[in-house]
């Protein structure tokens, strides 16, 4: 009999450590040999369909830095912090002075700051108030005051250290854009700040996470940021390191076991994404235990699982679609029937011929992509190809069809 208190150990939550990560050790040799750079030649963007992991491995990889002598900072990139270049200058300082608000400035620096050496105080800290109060005082436009900062934390902070860097580390990192219409450029400055700083051989490393639109779009504002970056793309997990993912965490359950046909059907339905196998193992252990309990043969309840994933994955997703899109999005989902598959405009107008009635045409294909790529649903390569930016929404798109073709 399996005791009903277990804990169960699969955790499908946004960002969200497994119990066992699995198939990432190429990764992090990959960011192993990034902080194992003595000049900062390359900096990271770690990106990739949502549920792939994405903000776990960031996560991994802090731990990496700090045994290896590094300090880390950062948080999520929201678009508020991205409206402007005093914004993402603020979240940057924000970020360090949590490291350095109890570092004292000597009396010699704190002299050579202007609005330090005008407080009757003999003790200044290093702490937001005075991040932000040299920003302000610094002259020049706010990639000046920046620069400016960042390099006298480093002047500060080299001094009887032996730590090899900072890594400034940002999730969601899609969301920085130049906002030229509102003469605003906070993803330039970003690029800028750290070419500049890095240049002058300080050890301030980017590492960057998001959704695939992410690399083009640095590409885009700063060309040399082609070369500025080491892109790290994580992909589905293998089948083996699935079953990994299944096995490792029940090992501890000695009466609780899943047979191969069981995990199996796990490892087909999850499609090899993180995100899935933990939400499909965690229904899958529920519903084990209480069969078991029961004295019933307990089975992976495939049927009941799609429903739930449906409803509590994809189904807010295709609420926000219209009418229109819901259409174009079904035509794609029949050109696009093998997983991570890419599809052209050109493809989509061909299939909307045979599909429908009123087909599309190129330029509203290329107008409703653009809109569905800002919405999350797709995204466009920098080669031209689109793919779905929700991993398995074809699945779903499919499945919804033939409940609309059924009712």
């Amino acid at each position: 009999m399996v005791e009903t208190d277990l804990t169960n150990p699969f955790k499908p939550g946004a960002g969200h450590m497994p119990p066992y990560l699995a198939g990432r050790e190429s990764e992090k040799h990959e960011f192993a040999k990034l902080i194992a750079q003595s000049t900062i030649l390359e900096n990271l963007v770690l990106t990739g369909l949502r549920g792939v992991g994405k903000t776990v491995l960031l996560d991994v990889f802090k731990p990496i830095a700090q045994t290896s002598g590094w300090y880390w900072v950062g948080t999520d990139l929201t678009e508020a912090a991205t409206l402007s270049e005093k914004n993402i200058a603020t979240r940057l300082l924000t970020d360090l002075s949590v490291l350095t608000s109890s570092i004292v400035i000597g009396k010699k620096q704190s002299l050579s700051i202007g609005f330090l050496s005008q407080q009757n105080t003999e003790t200044h800290y290093l702490n937001f108030q005075t991040l932000i109060g040299i920003y302000e005082q610094t002259p020049g436009l706010p990639g000046d005051k920046l620069k400016y900062v960042l390099e006298l934390i480093w002047d500060i902070l080299k001094e009887g250290s032996n730590f090899k860097g900072i890594v400034f580390a940002y999730d969601e990192a899609q969301n920085l854009a130049d906002q030229t219409d509102k003469d605003e450029f906070p993803l330039s400055l970003l690029l800028d700040t750290f070419q500049s700083i890095q240049k002058k051989n300080i050890p301030f490393m980017l590492a960057l996470t998001g959704l695939p639109t992410l690399f083009p779009k640095l590409v885009e504002s700063r060309t040399f940021a082609e070369r500025m970056f080491r892109v790290m793309f994580l992909d589905r997990l293998d089948e083996e390191s699935v079953k990994e993912a299944i096995k490792k965490p029940l090992e501890s359950y000695q009466d609780l076991h899943l047979s191969d046909s069981s995990i199996d059907q796990i490892v087909s339905l999850s499609g090899g994404y993180p995100y899935f196998v933990q939400f499909i193992c965690r229904e899958v252990y529920d519903v084990f235990i209480q069969k078991i309990d029961s004295g019933l043969d307990p089975k992976v309840p495939i049927s009941e699982i799609v429903q739930k994933l449906d409803i509590d994955f994809f189904s807010g997703r295709w609420a926000r679609a219209t009418d229109r899109q819901r259409e174009l999005l079904a035509v794609i989902a029949e050109l696009v029937t093998v997983e991570d598959d890419e599809f052209s405009v050109q493809d989509v107008v061909g299939k909307s011929k045979e599909a429908l009635e009123k087909p599309f045409s190129s330029s509203h294909v290329n107008q409703m992509l653009s809109t569905l790529a800002d919405s999350g649903l797709v995204y466009k390569n920098r080669h031209g190809k689109y793919s779905f930016a929700v991993p398995l929404l074809g699945g779903f798109i499919r499945r919804q069809q033939i409940l609309g073709a059924a009712e």
